[in-house]
């Protein structure tokens, strides 16, 4: 066992471990703390991969621009933990279908020499010449140029979708109306009252 499958299996270690507490952390600024974790892990093994712009890519746009995002509004949103947790159990059995399903596909995959399936082919050494970003770029813009519009629009919808669900009017909350400040006269803030005067006491 080479240096390079210690440092994935301790990468993959971790990954799992962060997804793990993604779901089963109480507190939601927790759990997507813990999905930041995932994150980077993930990009670590990318980068194993030599996949570098993808796992910058991870690190830039999911890390540094979506989870922020999700962070704020999470933070932003009042949550009523108590009445989320009421409907678990009532989700369990799909929930457990679904990660039965999902042990069974790991187990598949990286047990495919003992089920006789053919294993996965190691990543040959592209040379020093090779650009992955140049290759990445050109499948992305010719052969998936069409899911690429789709993944923008998504994304769109779910920043406009944040923004709707933070601006909702609260009572405890203070605001500016910058077009009531901008439209304002003197009469409406300064009000001259005229006091009679009062002769001096002899």
């Amino acid at each position: 066992m080479n240096f390079e499958v210690v440092v994935f299996y301790f990468f993959a270690a971790v990954m799992i471990f962060a997804a793990l507490r993604v779901i089963t952390a109480r507190n939601p600024v927790h759990a997507a703390l813990f999905l930041v974790l995932a994150f980077f892990t993930a990009s670590a093994i990318w980068m194993l991969l030599r996949a570098e712009f993808l796992a910058i890519t991870l690190v830039l746009v999911y890390v540094g621009a979506v989870m922020v995002l999700f962070l704020f509004v999470v933070m932003m949103l009042d949550i009523n933990l108590d009445r989320i947790r009421q409907g678990f159990w009532s989700y369990l059995p799909i929930g457990a279908t679904v990660g039965l399903l999902m042990v069974v596909e790991m187990a598949l995959v990286l047990g495919g020499r003992y089920f006789g399936l053919a294993a996965l082919p190691v990543p040959k050494d592209p040379g020093a010449g090779y650009s992955n970003t140049k290759a990445l770029g050109r499948v992305l813009y010719t052969d998936y140029v069409y899911p690429f519009e789709l993944a923008s629009v998504v994304l769109l919808v779910a920043i406009i979708a944040a923004i709707a669900l933070t601006m909702r009017k609260r009572k405890d909350s203070k605001f500016q109306d910058p077009s009531q400040q901008v439209r304002v006269k003197r009469a409406d803030r300064v009000r001259l009252v005229s006091v009679p005067s009062e002769p001096k006491d002899q």
